[in-house]
């Protein structure tokens, strides 16, 4: 995890008006899901932006591990004030990309 800005096209979720454990067990989980990519953390207090170059996973399965409970991500849409690029979510998954993929 880096606080570092970066000159690459980010992707990733912009969270509000969620507890910090969550807040930090996403952060944890898309460091997880994204072993190669540079995470990027920008928190303004009222807002958390968290951004990966092009793109951004984040898994229930690595979600639950780091928070220690179930969670669905459906339960996280609330906190989801926005986010940057295009975004795919199943059951299981939230993807953030760039490019169109259909």
């Amino acid at each position: 995890m880096t606080t570092q800005p970066s000159t690459a096209k980010l992707v990733g979720p912009i969270m509000r008006g969620v507890e910090g454990a969550v807040v930090d067990a996403v952060i944890g989980a898309i460091e997880i899901d994204n072993p190669d990519s540079e995470v990027l953390i920008d928190d303004q207090g009222g807002y958390v932006r968290i951004s990966v170059p092009d793109r951004c996973v984040l898994t229930r399965a690595s979600l639950e591990e780091e928070l220690g409970r179930s969670m669905t991500l459906s339960e996280l849409e609330p906190a989801l004030a926005s986010f940057a690029g295009r975004v795919k979510q199943t059951d299981t998954e939230f993807v953030w990309y760039l490019e169109r993929q259909d």
